[in-house]
């Protein structure tokens, strides 16, 4: 074979490596976006309207997330709020909407507490979906009954279901720091 050749395959070869190589990256990437945030990486490149800007923005947001100062409750204070929370589910029976914008407070409150920064709710749903892209979904729902609430636009079921949605969330919030 001449030494032209022999070039020209170990070339070739190098160029297959790389290319190889950098899909693997991509797709060891991708599945790690897709497993970190669960049904928010569809929602995001359903948005976004392709892979690479939701990524973008997925990658994004972890690099926020990591910069956020997330703190532990210590146990009385993991107590103090799930005694709050059933106060306002026992509200619900006679002021369900008071009930709802007192589970979207104390959620907030808690989020905060945390380090969650807690102005606006867009920045919120972001930060969450972090840790939280799996009930990431049940937030949003519960946020959407909330400000139909606030509009006087909301049924009894739907302010019902937005206490489960929110439980949800709370609940997470609550055990990730059991788990810590």
């Amino acid at each position: 074979m001449s030494t032209n050749a022999l070039i020209a395959v170990i070339v070739v070869a190098a160029v297959v490596v790389l290319a190889l190589t950098a899909l693997l990256w991509t797709l060891a990437r991708r599945r790690h976006l897709r497993e970190r945030f669960g049904p928010e990486y569809h929602r995001a490149v359903e948005e976004q309207g392709d892979k690479r800007s939701a990524e973008r923005d997925l990658r994004a947001r972890e690099e926020r997330h990591d910069r956020l100062d997330i703190k532990e409750l210590s146990p009385d204070r993991r107590h103090r709020y799930a005694d709050e929370w059933t106060g306002v589910q026992q509200q619900f029976v006679d002021r369900p909407e008071g009930s709802v914008a007192g589970a979207d407070e104390l959620v907030t409150r808690l989020m905060g507490e945390l380090g969650y920064p807690t102005e606006g709710y867009e920045d919120q749903v972001r930060d969450l979906s972090v840790e939280h892209g799996r009930t990431l979904e049940e937030y949003r729902a519960a946020h959407a009954a909330k400000v139909r609430s606030d509009a006087g636009q909301a049924t009894t079921e739907e302010l019902r279901g937005a206490m489960v949605h929110y439980r949800t969330l709370f609940e997470e919030l609550l055990a990730d720091q059991r788990s810590r």
